[in-house]
């Protein structure tokens, strides 16, 4: 078995795109989440709230011709891990062009532009506003695909559309390819823009917050007052490499993935199943051969339901026991497809600064939820090498990652 590694890191979110500046914005206890205006218009979505990436550095190179074939989620993502790429010293190397290096990368869907334009053919039954370049935009794997093309991977593409888990099971999914001998060098993420039909997926079944007039107290993971999570987006990319590769190339080795577990509930398609949650934590710390004492923090998937809260939390305390646990998504919304990205990204970074930061908005923790060590209120300085990151998706598809400081 191969050992794997992380070499190169970026994301794109709502607080910003580097590292100091989504930590900055943590220490003020400022979240990304903001009414949404435009939205007005859908008169019978009861939730206007979602936390937007307002502005993102797009590289002069791309022009015209390179991002003609992507939508927003693409684009977000072949920047996003061009930076991961150039962070990991990786960006010009041949490695990328001669078939061991791949690419693992996940959405929930494609452009909702695109998949406007082809409404228009099935409603008004015209193909006025369909190009070459729709589907392209639309299809699920739009982003895995906009990656091979523009830095002319040959290895494996193992595109991942598992709504909430698609950046986490992409990055475990790349994880094995090196594990197992099959990549040296795998691209590993998710991405997701924002749209109000985004939003209408969870508005539909109650499961969005309403505190329109107050953004910033919502959401609230774990809290006796939430009423619902917040729509999200942005990009997140990992560099996955093999470690004698990255060591003999002297590269910077942020953190070593030693975990990977991944089951689905087989019994409801939006209820979650807390003992099949737990039993994903376990194939997690079989598959790095640990056990629950070894992990140090635990960030959670933490969206705000009210259901999906509980399962969470007590599968958590049932497997692991009482450890400190905090949720990422009261700062950025539910980033879908990202957020697996983006917590594994920054539950990096919060080992490397030894800094865990707080659960925003969490004042009263709910007593249905399970006995855990909620982070509260402000940063925690933790000795932790060993951390796991939880993802939890519609379909009863749960993942669970474990990282470790190197």
């Amino acid at each position: 078995m191969k050992r794997v590694v992380v070499t190169g890191m970026s994301g794109i979110t709502s607080l910003g795109e580097t590292a100091d500046q989504i930590f900055a914005q943590f220490a003020l206890g400022k979240s990304g989440v903001t009414y949404m205006p435009d939205w007005e218009v859908y008169t019978d979505l009861r939730s206007k709230l979602a936390a937007p990436v307002k502005h993102y550095t797009i590289p002069k190179h791309f022009n015209r011709k390179v991002t003609r074939g992507m939508g927003r989620v693409a684009l977000m993502s072949v920047v996003c891990a061009e930076k991961a790429l150039e962070d990991a010293g990786l960006l010009n190397s041949p490695l990328l062009r001669n078939g061991d290096a791949g690419v693992a990368f996940g959405s929930s869907a494609g452009s909702v532009d695109a998949v406007r334009e082809f409404g228009a053919m099935l409603i008004e039954n015209h193909m006025n506003e369909l190009n070459a370049t729709t589907y392209i935009r639309m299809m699920s794997h739009t982003s895995a695909v906009n990656m091979t093309v523009y830095f002319g991977l040959k290895g494996l593409t193992l595109p991942t559309s598992s709504a909430c888990t698609s950046g986490s099971m992409a990055i475990g999914q790349a994880y094995e390819a090196i594990k197992y001998g099959k990549q040296t060098l795998m691209l590993a993420g998710g991405a997701e823009e924002l749209s109000a039909a985004g939003s209408a997926v969870f508005d539909v079944l109650l499961a969005t917050s309403t505190q329109n007039e107050h953004p910033e107290a919502t959401p609230r993971p774990f809290d006796a007052k939430r009423d619902g999570l917040v729509i999200g987006e942005g990009a997140g990319c990992l560099i996955l490499e093999e470690y004698e590769h990255a060591k003999a190339r002297g590269a910077n080795i942020y953190a070593e993935i030693v975990g990977y577990g991944s089951n689905t509930d087989g019994q409801h398609v939006t209820r979650p199943d807390s003992e099949m949650m737990g039993r994903c934590m376990q194939l997690a710390l079989k598959d790095a051969q640990l056990t629950a004492e070894d992990i140090d923090y635990v960030n959670a998937h933490g969206t705000s339901t009210d259901q999906g809260d509980i399962a969470e939390s007590q599968a958590t305390a049932r497997v692991l026991g009482y450890k400190p646990i905090s949720s990422l998504k009261s700062y950025f919304g539910h980033t879908l497809g990202a957020c697996g990205a983006i917590e594994a990204w920054l539950s990096i970074e919060m080992m490397l600064r030894q800094e865990f930061i707080p659960t925003l908005n969490l004042d009263e923790i709910d007593s249905a939820c399970g006995d855990l060590d909620y982070i509260q209120h402000q940063s925690r300085q933790l000795d932790a090498n060993l951390i796991m990151s939880n993802n939890f998706a519609f379909g009863g598809i749960n993942t669970s990652l474990i990282l470790k400081n190197i």
